[in-house]
């Protein structure tokens, strides 16, 4: 019988470590326009300033694997609350772009990093039978911080008029981030290595007693055989990545990873005020239509922590993906036509919906389960980083493909986009719903 009580508190220990990732990436929503005005920025300026963090979180996902491999989950996340915590002081000060860009390189490290290492830690101290509601845990985490720092930013911006907002506001935003790292440190201490990890590192005892603690003699005796002998049939190398059997999931995790930044929802999630003032709302008005934003992110990924290993992965991608194709072909029709922004509004609700039912939470369980254990933080490294960058390009040509080629084109190829992923999910994605990270992982080499 599975401590289910015990299993949570680890869950949402390192789930937490995706309500900084949503936090930190989405209060530059709230301080773009902030920014663009205080430091006079071009189309391709502000793209940077809101992009400059996802540099980081391509280096700190591409370290952070290898980095937790090496030494551990538990220390490299709390390693991660440290710099969460130092990026968001050194966000608040800044005197030059060029300075604010640097602390937000820091700050994406540390997204980057714990992108990938919460969800690994989550699926290796998981049951199989529950792991995907679990892992889902980690992307309903990433939009908890979503919606609180939207509201955090709708508090802040009424705390002055629009001259203090462009001198003040956007650094009292930045440096809210401080308090939630320390909890996140706080949390981290209460909690166990991966036994994962620690049978890997040889530590056997460790990990029987944690595995006990989780599921009892029988079950840690099952798990304990199972990752025995999957990792005896390892080699943990970076050519064997790239091998005949796990190139296959390296490809299907890569493009995954890809397909769910190119679907447009950081033009979203980053640019959500902006968009809505474009649109003709005042200021006020689009922040708080902002916040319904990140309420539906939080409301939709409810119903994918509840249905994802009841209805599985694959229907879940296919019909979000779908919905995503339409829901962003009307914000593309809507977001130009006059008086239309209660339709706009829904368009973009529904989008959100779609994404975060599936296509948001998914991308995480399927890459947190598809590699094998000593091999995991590797791979997870290459997938991550590949999302980064999609997201980087995602955010840094937003404004500019909007002064291109206009808004209603630019959201007609993000829902192209969103149909070429449904086309990818029916042809190559496979079904791991009730499958242990042992079965999945000889299914590659088979």
């Amino acid at each position: 019988m599975y401590n289910l009580r015990y299993i949570l508190l680890l869950t949402l220990a390192a789930a937490f470590g995706g309500f900084l990732f949503g936090y930190d990436t989405a209060v530059i929503a709230g301080a773009i326009g902030f920014l663009r005005a205080h430091f006079n920025l071009s189309a391709g300026l502000t793209g940077w300033a809101a992009s400059s963090v996802l540099v980081g979180c391509m280096v700190g996902a591409f370290l952070g694997g290898p980095f937790g491999d090496r030494f551990g989950r538990k220390p490299s996340l709390l390693l991660c609350a440290l710099l969460f915590a130092l990026s968001s002081v050194a966000s608040a000060v800044p005197e030059t772009l060029g300075q604010f860009a640097w602390a937000r390189f820091a700050g994406g490290m540390a997204i980057g990093a714990a992108s990938i290492l919460s969800p690994i830690y989550i699926a290796e101290v998981s049951p199989e039978k529950i792991r995907g509601r679990l892992v889902a845990l980690y992307q309903l985490a990433i939009v908890i911080g979503i919606l609180t720092v939207y509201f955090v930013n709708l508090q802040i911006q009424r705390l002055g008029n629009e001259s203090w907002n462009v001198d003040w506001g956007w650094r009292w935003m930045f440096a809210s981030l401080v308090i939630p790292s320390a909890l996140f440190g706080l949390l981290l201490a209460f909690v166990p290595e991966s036994p994962r990890w620690l049978m890997k590192k040889g530590s056997k005892q460790q990990a029987w007693r944690i595995l006990v603690k989780i599921g009892g003699k029988r079950n840690a005796e099952t798990e304990l055989k199972s990752i025995e002998t999957a990792l005896q049939e390892e080699q943990g190398t970076w050519k064997e990545i790239f091998s005949t059997g796990y190139s296959r999931a390296l490809l299907i995790g890569s493009l995954l990873a890809i397909f769910s930044q190119f679907s447009g929802i950081n033009s979203i999630m980053y640019y959500a005020p902006e968009i809505f003032k474009a649109a003709g709302s005042g200021t006020d008005s689009a922040f708080v239509q902002t916040v319904t934003v990140g309420a539906v992110n939080l409301l939709f990924t409810l119903v994918a922590v509840l249905f994802v290993d009841k209805a599985g992965r694959k229907p879940l991608l296919i019909l979000g993906t779908a919905i995503q194709a339409v829901s962003l072909a009307c914000v593309g029709y809507f977001i130009t036509t006059p008086g239309q922004g209660w339709l706009l509004l829904f368009s973009i609700l529904t989008f959100a919906a779609a994404f975060n039912m599936a296509l948001g939470p998914i991308s995480w369980i399927v890459n947190s389960e598809i590699f094998p254990t000593k091999l995991r933080g590797r791979a997870m490294g290459i997938t991550t980083s590949l999302l980064w960058l999609a997201c980087y390009l995602v955010s840094q040509t937003f404004p500019m493909l909007v002064d291109g080629i206009g808004p209603s084109w630019t959201f007609w190829l993000y829902a192209l986009c969103s149909l070429a992923t449904m086309v990818f999910v029916i042809k190559m994605v496979p079904e791991t719903k009730g499958r242990t990270l042992e079965q999945i992982e000889a299914n590659w080499r088979r």
